[in-house]
């Protein structure tokens, strides 16, 4: 039923009020949006403070506090936790809250390694703890991403658990899918109760297998049924360079749908290259993955119709109230949202704290978790991949003939940045003319165009590049490909390997070099060799790595020093040269799971793009 959780929520409200609960005072921290605030707001906790840092928080957090609103006695306090004192607050029950995820998150893991509690946003629960002391509250909720349990060996997780249980309070804790309880989205959180006397036991699932009666999963199609649409929001298709794939992505499935490993017989991507997000499109019949706050254009969920969700269907599907009121426009909305606990998840939590810590009846009961007890949404995650192989394989046999593009013979002229931005461009416009000739095998020429009025010189050959395919990535559609550079300044090296990755994505034969190769942490599926005709600034160190020597590998300075034969105070240097070519080079300051003295080349080519991450992080601390 739609908006269920709305009226559950309304319900309880009115329960505890026709019975004169008391309500229990508590401060909100880390707020947000006001996710985790709402589910506790409605079982009867009374938000007496918020605080949060990020201004567009905030401002949501206003529209929804005073008379006659969700959070009737709440005072909002726009501030860095480290400079919020509790003075006047009164006396405090119970504190929610969770610190920024983003460092122990699976994609803040992915992005930047595991920063842990070496980030100043890992230690914002220190914070937690001090007003924990200060306030000493009967109690408190901790919620944050699942991956803080194994982050750095599981070395912060032990300091955050030594540090409350310091505090005075026993803890009780699990890791949770928010579907399990009503939500119609999977999203696995760690929850963390503390209690200063008693005991807690967590609420068993209300929906999904492990509930008593097995009742069904909320559902994305029920949830976000007979809500109204503009126009442009139910217009189908998301464009940009991907969004015609997204329409033969069956429900369920993702950018995999194009891989090797799922059947495809044109694989566009290479298997786990993208974030599982990336063109995720939702299965109407089971609730959404995890919607997340931050995302590129191709981030889903996207709906099962081929285009992006509304704002008023993210709220349903994360389960705020439809009129609950989120400051900004679509996009900061969005992000508010995909940043938030689910309000019926919170709802749920506080039912069951506000039983067993505050004494209250309701006139029903929930089934509780023994300790022990394992849930099983992590076993029916593994096992998605043979479901999903298997939609896969059915999307695709009901697929009419896949048009395969005949490769032809062209020529443009194009430009790229030195923050590799490359694009076509008219001539007046350009540095480089590219030439590609395909026969049966492909041959790139780059040549460098003068500027207007000087005619052009001899043209000397400078650079060779080979590049084997391996048949299994292209079923020879392409076997070798061989690019000539003919011009003197060394970011034609990165133009040439540019106009390949062009001709890949012209002619719907892979997405970029990346998911032609592979990803770093498989066997690649290319073989690349260079040969320089003229002088090359380290061209011999260059030559090792296109030809894939220590490159997709953790390897020390040492190694690399006597590698590419060099002192190991230089490699620094070296490391900013590869930079400059568009090369992806890792060390402990980009990724602080690498550690010191230690680096990644992932690529055998340069990869950087004028979107990357990695561009925007320094080599040097």
């Amino acid at each position: 039923m739609p908006g269920w959780p709305d009226r559950f929520g309304r319900a309880i409200q009115g329960f505890l009020a026709s019975c004169h609960s008391p309500k229990i005072r508590t401060l909100s921290l880390f707020s947000g949006a006001g996710g985790l605030d709402i589910g506790f707001a409605d079982a009867g906790f009374d938000i007496i403070a918020s605080v949060e840092v990020e201004d567009k928080f905030c401002a949501t957090l206003r529209l929804n506090s005073g008379a006659g609103k969700q959070f009737p006695a709440a005072h909002v306090n726009c501030i860095d936790i480290r400079e919020f004192k509790p003075d006047g607050l009164g006396k405090i029950d119970f504190i929610i809250g969770g610190p920024p995820c983003q460092t122990f998150s699976a994609a803040g893991r992915r992005a930047n390694g595991v920063l842990g509690t070496s980030d100043s946003r890992g230690v914002l629960f220190k914070e937690y703890v001090r007003l924990l002391k200060e306030i000493q509250p009967q109690g408190f909720l901790f919620e944050n991403v699942y991956g803080i349990i194994g982050a750095q060996q599981g070395k912060p997780w032990q300091e955050i658990l030594k540090s409350f249980s310091a505090a005075g309070y026993h803890l009780f804790y699990r890791i949770l899918d928010a579907a399990d309880y009503g939500v119609p989205q999977h999203r696995e959180r760690l929850i963390i109760v503390g209690l200063r006397t008693g005991s807690f036991c967590f609420p068993r699932p209300t929906h999904g297998p492990d509930s008593l009666d097995h009742q069904g999963f909320y559902t994305a199609r029920e949830a976000i049924e007979g809500l109204f649409l503009t126009a442009e929001e139910a217009k189908s298709g998301i464009g940009g360079r991907y969004g015609n794939l997204l329409d033969a992505i069956p429900p369920g499935l993702n950018y995999s749908f194009y891989t090797e490993q799922m059947g495809h017989p044109h694989p566009v991507f290479a298997w786990r290259s993208k974030f599982s997000d990336f063109l995720y499109k939702a299965d109407p019949d089971e609730p959404v993955r995890t919607i997340k706050a931050s995302g590129g254009a191709y981030t889903g969920p996207f709906h099962w119709e081929n285009r992006s969700f509304s704002y008023a269907e993210y709220k349903r599907l994360q389960t705020f109230p439809d009129d609950y009121e989120i400051s900004g426009a679509r996009q900061t909305a969005v992000k508010q949202i995909g940043n938030s606990v689910p309000p019926q998840l919170a709802r749920i939590l506080a039912i069951a704290i506000r039983q067993q810590v505050f004494g209250t009846t309701f006139p029903f009961a929930f089934s509780l978790l023994a300790e022990a007890e394992v849930l099983g949404f992590r076993k029916r995650k593994r096992a998605l991949t043979k479901i999903y192989q298997q939609k896969a394989k059915a999307a695709i046999a009901a697929l009419s003939d896949i048009a395969t593009i005949e490769p032809r013979s062209h020529q443009y002229y194009c430009t790229m940045t030195d923050r590799f931005d490359f694009r076509e461009v008219p001539r007046p416009e350009a540095a480089y003319k590219i030439q590609a000739s395909w026969q049966s095998d492909l041959e790139i020429r780059v040549s460098s165009v003068p500027p207007a009025g000087q005619l052009p010189g001899a043209a000397q050959e400078t650079v060779i590049i080979d590049i084997d395919v391996d048949e299994r990535t292209l079923k020879q559609q392409l076997n070798h490909c061989r690019i000539r550079i003919f011009a003197q300044e060394p970011l034609a090296f990165t133009v040439g390997w540019k106009a390949f990755e062009q001709e890949l994505i012209r002619n719907h034969l892979k997405a970029d070099l990346v998911q032609l190769n592979g990803y770093y942490q498989y066997e690649p599926l290319l073989k690349c060799r260079v040969t320089f005709l003229a002088p090359f600034p380290k061209s011999s160190i260059l030559a090792r790595i296109v030809g894939g020597e220590l490159v997709a590998t953790l390897v020390s300075s040492q190694e690399l020093a006597e590698a590419w034969g060099i002192d190991a105070s230089q490699i620094f240097d070296v490391a900013g040269f590869l930079r400059r070519l568009g090369y992806e080079i890792r060390n402990h300051h980009t990724n602080p799971q690498i550690e010191r003295d230690n680096w990644l080349i992932p690529y055998a080519f340069p990869t950087l793009t004028n979107l990357s991450v990695q561009l925007r992080k320094k080599l040097r601390g």
